[in-house]
């Protein structure tokens, strides 16, 4: 007979996950737009209200060439004041128990992360990024791999004397939308550089939506045969063909217990355009329509994953509200779909009910429950030719 236990069948699946939200600078960043510093703040502050204990929080790259983030400095002064802190305490939060990650891909903004430490604003976490398709780094970075991972060696020494984490993420790994096909085993082999240079975990990206659910599955598979410690990984997927959940499902089955998302699906290369004015970003996109980046969306794979019985630490319900109100903050529809449409309620959706059915079964002199006729057997008996041999 087949096993019916899903975490039987799954033995490494997770029963308690570990969801960090990236809206405020991974979101944010694509949108031709400038969100203003009190909307970010207020977004910031209503995720962590929510739940949510790892957050990113801003890019402390170079904010003429990415002007939506040239407010850094007030966010993290935000986050380290006392006014905060006591308004974290008020609603029985310890805010030391939250991780603020900025965004560092060059050496010279992990020189301003230490400059912002040793001033006590400075963030607890920074993230530098490779790709294993070189074109997609070089167009991020602007550096060749060989290059850019001295660097990041440089870096991480820089970022753990001053008492910091170092995230190392790996992109490309199931496709390039510059280069095309890649080798998951490339990926498996930064990810062990990442770690041999002092990175303290590891963020594993699809940032262009190229990963299925099997090859998703085969490389965290892959991940922790190698390096089995799951507080080491962090999923990090985009939608582009609407598959990204069966992705975070099969990250699941493999064992994964870190996952990141925005409110709404947000996210994607930084824009080069924003308000009215051309601005630097990385350069073109590498993408036919903007519409159809992004990330998974938080309020939706939190409904997933709740409804699938897995500890995640958020109010699902608030989160649901932020993702409404993020569509009035950017001014269009978003992707995610549970937060129009909700959850899926044990008690039902009673509202919807027609009337009658009470009477008609009172006519019909059927029991409240009664579910087929009384002159039926009460079990089915299925015919031999449609028994499991």
């Amino acid at each position: 007979m087949t096993e019916h236990d899903y975490w039987k069948i799954f033995p490494r699946m997770p029963q308690k996950v570990q969801i960090g939200d990236i809206t405020v600078r991974d979101g944010f960043q694509h949108l031709e737009k400038f969100i203003s510093t009190r909307a970010k703040k207020f977004y910031l502050e209503e995720l962590i209200f929510a739940g949510c204990r790892h957050i990113e929080i801003t890019n402390l790259g170079n904010p003429f060439l990415m002007p939506q983030f040239r407010d850094a400095e007030e966010m993290l002064i935000h986050v380290r004041s006392d006014q905060f802190r006591k308004r974290c305490e008020r609603k029985g939060i310890n805010i030391d128990d939250v991780t603020f990650t900025a965004i560092t891909i060059r050496e010279s903004a992990v020189d301003q992360a230490v400059e912002l430490k040793q001033r006590g604003i400075g963030p607890d976490r920074l993230l530098m990024m490779v790709s294993t398709e070189e074109e997609h780094h070089f167009a991020n970075s602007g550096c060749t791999l060989p290059q850019y991972w001295k660097e990041c060696e440089r870096a991480i020494r820089k970022c753990n004397d001053a008492g910091m984490k170092m995230c190392g993420t790996v992109s490309t790994i199931w496709g390039s939308p510059i280069g095309g096909a890649t080798d998951m085993k490339d990926a498996v082999e930064f990810t062990k550089r990442w770690l041999e240079i002092g990175a303290y975990d590891i963020e594993h990206a699809d940032h262009d939506g190229s990963a299925s659910a099997a090859q998703v599955y085969r490389y965290y598979s892959m991940i922790l045969d190698e390096i089995p410690d799951p507080n080491l990984h962090v999923a990090h997927f985009h939608e582009t063909k609407r598959v990204a959940s069966a992705s975070i499902l099969a990250a699941l089955q493999a064992g994964i217990t870190r996952f990141e998302a925005t409110l709404g699906g947000m996210g994607g290369q930084p824009a080069n355009f924003l308000d009215d004015c051309p601005v630097p970003g990385t350069g073109a996109y590498y993408y036919d329509d903007p519409r159809y980046v992004g990330l998974v969306c938080l309020e939706d794979t939190l409904v997933q994953i709740d409804e699938m019985g897995i500890e995640h630490g958020y109010n699902v319900d608030r989160i649901l509200w932020l993702g409404r109100q993020m569509e009035r903050t950017v001014g269009h529809r978003l992707r995610s779909e549970a937060a129009i449409n909700g959850r899926t309620l044990k008690q039902g959706h009673p509202k919807f009910a027609r009337p009658g059915l009470t009477a008609a079964k009172k006519k019909l002199a059927e029991s409240d429950g009664q579910k087929w006729p009384r002159d039926w057997n009460p079990k089915a008996t299925l015919p031999e030719k449609y028994r499991a041999r």
